[in-house]
């Protein structure tokens, strides 16, 4: 017997054994599974009731909360697609998604509509636009009031229609610095492994409430809604991260689990109220970056938390790796397990990798050798939506090709040094700059760090540092470089620093490089 897997799978278990407990604690509002199970109902009836098929592309643009998760588990019971947006994008980048994607329905949280209004005449497939709101509202113009639309529609199961697992469940535009998003097509079959890895690896159960620091729209929240879901978990949501918040959400709800981006980590122990509270001991999965062992360390040793490092791409649903010690490393001294803990990971169940070198040849497993991490699994997307070029180019071989490249040594972990275009080359040496932001990271005096490529005439690039101090500090330019050299071989130190207030990110926490590269080959053939 076959049954097509189905995301949808974790609410019915969640339904069956958890009705009556508590799933969802979004600001105000509080539900238990039973009361959530039948807004998932309603969310599919009310979209089948606006003309929604199977196939239809429902976008969604808003902030974390209880309605996202709702969607994730609306659509699948009708076959529509789920197309969620990041809400820090600009009015040209959702016309363009939402185009492009031929949404048919557009969900706005209120708050958000401005984003959209100038766009409106200009979106040639949006039928309704519904905005969506805690309070009562009375929608004018085009404008449908979501929860009105819920409320009047019908609480049973929809009718039944068949979903083959490989159709595609939520098209995730991809946050690319440069050039238009791709529209990475997620299937019920990626979902759905990607979240039973994720059940394993971070050792969920029924007594998890785990806390959502990573934007919903980002990969379905690394999947993490359905995994929680499936072990009867309650789903702690905020909107906005402020460190002062998310530590009283974390002590008032008793937080056991998270997901943060190491650059959130950062922020927390930065944070005048990290040394006033008693925070719960979490287990706390990071990734977007590579976090810094200072960081890892500080927030196991400070907190008490338990760093899980995993790795992955929008385009792999998207766990691809996790960082845990084997049982052979756990008697190894602190210093020696932090290492590992720094490392990229070894691949989880149903991921097969490979790092290879230009001509597809496995690199030594020597943790030396580089090359670019290959990979194929049950949790590589579909391909990219309407763009059957550019997943040929990145499917090459039967293998998807990350763009990252990485060493592997005889444990089988892999470290990802950097991204290809990230890789510094100067004069014939490489660089990551993933190692050098590592010892930027090691002064008490850095907040932030980020080392790209820099023109030289001599060398052809060079390492600079774009730095962000801590408050209260004041840094000279030299007091980091020495800093590096007494810590690096020289040719990988900054040869300049530049201080800023802040550095540009995506919002799942990654460094936009090409941003600040761009400042610095202004007028030259840029690095790509």
């Amino acid at each position: 017997m076959i049954i097509p897997l189905n995301e949808l799978d974790f609410l019915k278990r969640a339904l069956a054994v958890y009705g009556d407990k508590e799933a969802v604690v979004c600001g105000s509002h509080r539900l238990t599974y039973t009361q959530f199970g039948e807004r998932t109902r309603r969310y599919a009836n009310a979209m089948r009731g606006l003309g929604v098929e199977k196939g239809d592309r429902i976008g969604i643009l808003s902030q974390n909360c209880h309605r996202m998760i709702e969607a994730y588990f609306g659509a699948p019971q009708i076959g529509a697609i789920s197309v969620p947006m990041n809400f820090r994008l600009v009015a040209d980048d959702f016309e363009y998604i939402l185009n492009h994607g031929g949404a048919k329905i557009l969900i706005v949280e209120q708050g958000l509509e401005h984003l959209v209004e100038p766009i409106m005449k200009n979106l040639t497939t949006v039928e309704k636009f519904l905005i969506a709101s805690d309070q009562p509202q009375s929608p004018s113009g085009p404008w449908i009031g979501y929860e009105q639309l819920l409320a009047e529609a019908k609480s049973e199961p929809p009718p039944a229609i068949d979903i083959d697992e490989n159709e595609t469940s939520a098209l995730l535009y991809t946050s690319g610095t440069t050039g238009r998003p791709k529209g990475v097509m997620m299937t019920h079959r990626n979902l759905y492994m990607n979240a039973m890895n994720a059940i394993i690896e971070f050792g969920l159960n029924d007594t998890d409430r785990y806390l959502h620091g990573i934007a919903l729209f980002h990969c379905n929240g690394w999947g993490l809604p359905y995994a929680v879901t499936g072990v009867g978990g309650t789903h702690l949501l905020y909107k906005k991260f402020e460190p002062e918040a998310v530590f009283n959400l974390m002590c008032d709800e008793r937080a056991t689990s998270a997901c943060l981006a190491p650059t959130m980590i950062n922020m927390l122990l930065n944070h005048p109220a990290a040394s006033e509270r008693q925070l719960p001991g979490l287990r706390v999965g990071t990734a977007g970056s590579a976090p810094p062992m200072a960081i890892i360390k500080a927030a196991q040793e400070r907190f008490g938390w338990r760093i899980i490092q995993v790795y992955g791409l929008t385009e792999t649903a998207p766990f691809l790796t996790v960082s845990k010690l084997k049982p052979n490393m756990r008697d190894w001294p602190e210093a020696d397990k932090y290492r590992v803990q720094t490392r990229t990971g070894y691949p989880m169940i149903g991921v097969e990798l490979r790092v290879v070198d230009d001509d597809g040849n496995e690199v030594e497993p020597d943790g030396l050798q580089k090359g670019e991490v290959v990979t194929r699994a049950n949790v590589v997307m579909g391909g990219y939506w309407k763009q059957p070029d550019a997943t040929a180019s990145v499917m090459a071989g039967g293998w998807f090709h990350t763009g990252d490249v990485a060493t592997i040594d005889q444990e089988g972990f892999i470290e990802v040094v950097d991204r290809k275009k990230d890789l510094i080359i100067s004069g014939g040496e490489n660089i990551s700059s993933i190692e050098v932001e590592g010892v930027l990271y090691q002064h008490p005096g850095v907040l932030d760090a980020a080392i790209v490529a820099a023109p030289d005439e001599r060398w052809g690039e060079i390492p600079k540092a774009v730095v962000v101090c801590k408050p209260g500090i004041v840094l000279e330019e030299s007091d980091l470089i020495n800093f590096c050299r007494e810590r690096l071989a020289h040719y990988k130190c900054p040869r300049s620093v530049e201080f800023v207030e802040a550095l540009p990110r995506t919002a799942t926490g990654k460094v936009q490089k090409a941003v600040l590269r761009d400042r610095f080959w202004a007028g030259r053939t840029k690095k790509v």
